[in-house]
């Protein structure tokens, strides 16, 4: 999952609101058909007074465009999925100013546990003994995937309550959120990759912005296709913030680096998902200690072993 980054300039915006089967379907489509670095995908239920979590509930989706898409050629895409609702959506076309702006509307601090996310124009949000994570708002994705982001946060809130994790790996960093906030709570480096060189360039900005230049080792790579992630059994605390379907495809490869006594983070999936992907990685040897869902998104805690206990649910 991308959480945070967007394209370096946006053109366009398409807003739709569907259920959250469709909001779910629409996100594997365009997670396939589109290049990273020039489109990205939000969706999120729209909240109603009281958190449904439901994909009956109206779902809220935004794709954001680096440059102006052929929308004949989009519309015949998710015409499919959606129905002819998307023959009246209209592309709406912004400048960058009106981006920037929207950005520092759309970036609210996000706070779990000790950490707390947030951009420069919200410092004086910061407690005295906050991990504070500094995201420039023009690299911001709005609030739509702040449910992936905290939840994984929150896991690593109570990870680091049992024990401090000395090997730990983010595959698909997006803008380095969660590498950044084991770095700096357990001080040690962490390896952190993903497949678009802008986003470890970010990664490595914001790192730099956070006064912690050296805590992330990072690489360019799909997956974790690099000498620095690829490392058997090396691992003991590995997040994975990603689309479900690729969470499943890497599953081999996440649980191969995984130590014996580690922790596996996942988030990036809507609750209907979580079935599909908790049978992948059982058949790895990896059972399920916990599970939240936070605006719709489920975030799993993992751990190898034999016959998995009865797994905790967090709020």
């Amino acid at each position: 999952m991308r959480e945070g980054l967007l394209p370096a300039t946006v053109a366009t915006v398409l807003e739709l609101s569907t259920s959250g089967d469709k909001a779910r379907a629409l996100t594997e489509l365009l997670g396939e058909v589109f290049d990273p670095t020039e489109t990205a995908i939000s969706a999120f239920e729209i909240e109603q007074g009281v958190t449904t979590l439901s994909l009956n509930a109206p779902w809220k989706v935004e794709i954001y465009f680096a440059a102006h898409p052929d929308e004949d050629a989009v519309r015949d895409m998710l015409r499919p999925i959606v129905g002819e609702v998307i023959d009246s959506t209209p592309f709406t076309t912004v400048n960058q100013k009106d981006w920037v702006a929207a950005s520092l509307d759309g970036l609210q601090p996000v706070r779990a546990g000790r950490v707390l996310v947030h951009g420069a124009h919200d410092r004086e949000a910061i407690r005295v003994n906050d991990v504070a994570i500094e995201i420039e708002a023009a690299l911001a994705f709005g609030t739509g995937h702040h449910g992936t982001t905290a939840g994984c946060l929150l896991a690593l809130d109570a990870e680091l309550k049992q024990r401090r994790p000395r090997y730990g790996l983010d595959v698909g960093t997006g803008t380095g959120i969660l590498a950044l906030a084991l770095a700096k709570q357990t001080r040690q480096r962490v390896v952190a990759g993903d497949i678009d060189p802008l986003a470890v360039e970010v990664a490595a900005h914001n790192a730099r912005v956070n006064h912690a230049p050296h805590a992330l080792d990072l690489y360019v790579a799909p997956g974790l296709r690099h000498a620095k992630a690829n490392r058997r059994g090396h691992f003991d605390l590995v997040f994975a913030n990603i689309l479900a379907g690729p969470l499943k495809r890497l599953a081999p490869a996440i649980t191969h680096v995984l130590s014996r006594d580690g922790t596996l983070i996942l988030s990036g999936l809507l609750a209907m998902d979580v079935a599909g992907v908790l049978s992948v990685y059982r058949h790895q040897g990896v059972y399920l200690a916990r599970q939240s869902l936070r605006e719709g998104w489920a975030t799993l805690v993992m751990k190898k072993g034999g016959a998995a206990p009865r797994a905790r649910r967090l709020s």
